[in-house]
């Protein structure tokens, strides 16, 4: 019997990750909320107690039928959302042989990292996504959020980057929609902005 686990059109496992304060989970419940206005099931794991600034963040979200469990298994994520490059490295083992990276190119050490004294490089951290990921969108977080006038919106910007891959199956406008029903009314031309920011 085979361990593959095959996707139909709806189910998608979708892994976000990165340092405390930097929009993961509001990202994650954006994507979970699109894929339930859809009438698509979706279950999702966060690390809890970790999201305060400066810790590691990661969630694991899927979508589709029979699902069973809201962990991932290794090697079975459609699509990696990366806050940070290091942290983005760290969840690559559960995407899949053909899946879609979509990362920001500026790095935010995590506290973990300090602590630990380890060494971070930010260009052998990306040289190492451009080696072992076919499909990898950079985004330049510096350029973006300076461009649309807000440090606050890189997660707005690397979901719009990650919808328009395709992989997920939603559009930019099901996301605008979502996210105004989400978010009060004077942050919306801002996320507005930041989801229709193009990375190319």
């Amino acid at each position: 019997m085979s361990n593959t686990i095959h996707t139909t059109d709806n189910n998608h496992n979708i892994v976000l990750c990165g340092v405390g304060g930097q929009g993961t989970v509001l990202a994650s419940k954006l994507l979970a909320a699109a894929a339930m206005s859809k009438d698509i099931p979706v279950m999702s794991a966060e690390t809890i107690g970790m999201a305060q600034r400066g810790g590691s963040v990661f969630s694991h979200l899927r979508m589709g039928d029979n699902l069973y469990s809201p962990m991932l298994e290794n090697g079975t994520a459609d699509l990696i959302i990366g806050f940070e490059p290091g942290e983005t490295v760290r969840m690559l083992p559960y995407l899949k042989k053909d899946g879609y990276v979509v990362v920001s190119t500026r790095a935010v050490k995590p506290v973990t990292a300090t602590l630990s004294g380890s060494d971070y490089d930010t260009p052998q951290m990306l040289d190492y996504l451009k080696e072992n990921v076919e499909h990898l969108t950079l985004v330049d977080a510096e350029k973006a959020c300076t461009d649309i006038g807000s440090a606050k919106v890189l997660n707005m910007v690397l979901l719009g980057a990650a919808i328009r891959t395709g992989v997920l199956g939603f559009t930019i406008e099901e996301i605008e929609d979502i996210m105004k029903q989400t978010l009060p009314e004077k942050f919306h031309e801002m996320n507005l902005k930041a989801l229709n920011y193009s990375t190319q």
